[in-house]
């Protein structure tokens, strides 16, 4: 018997394959608990239709992310944090600092999305990479300014 699986099955394959099964093991186990459907043509075409929006889908986060990455490439924040004698900042310049920076420019990012090896205590220009969709990261610029007190 022909079944479209419907969650990944180590022994049998990934969600979305049609397989052959007995039809035991179809009917007793695999359709009772939801892991299969039986691949009838209304299903089968339900399952193309279901895999080309998923595609489109994907195609558009793509260029959405695309679009944010050369947004990103161009963009230097500049964040103004009170320093001391020596330029020596007063405390540090981190993720959350940089979060909000960039909700200036009209952009809500993570903190968890801007990947900072250790925060900023010297100011000056940094490169510091931005998480974004699709498994990407874009680099912006951001240039620490002393504000003296």
């Amino acid at each position: 018997m022909k079944v479209i699986l419907k969650k990944d099955i180590k022994s049998l394959g990934k969600a979305g394959e049609i397989v052959n099964v007995s039809d035991g093991h179809a009917r007793n186990y695999l359709i009772p608990r939801g892991l299969a459907a039986e691949a009838t043509e209304g299903n089968i075409s339900a399952l193309t239709t279901a895999k080309r929006h998923e595609e489109l889908m994907r195609e558009k986060e793509k260029r959405k992310a695309e679009e944010l990455k050369r947004f990103l490439a161009g963009l230097t924040l500049e964040i103004r944090h009170p320093a001391g004698g020596q330029h020596k900042l007063f405390g540090s310049v981190g993720t959350k600092d940089i979060q909000e920076a960039l909700e200036k420019h009209g952009l809500y990012v993570d903190r968890k999305a801007i990947l900072l090896e250790e925060n900023i205590r010297i100011p000056g220009e940094y490169p510091v990479k931005v998480k974004i969709g699709t498994g990407q990261t874009a680099e912006i610029k951001v240039l620490v300014i002393p504000e003296e007190k």
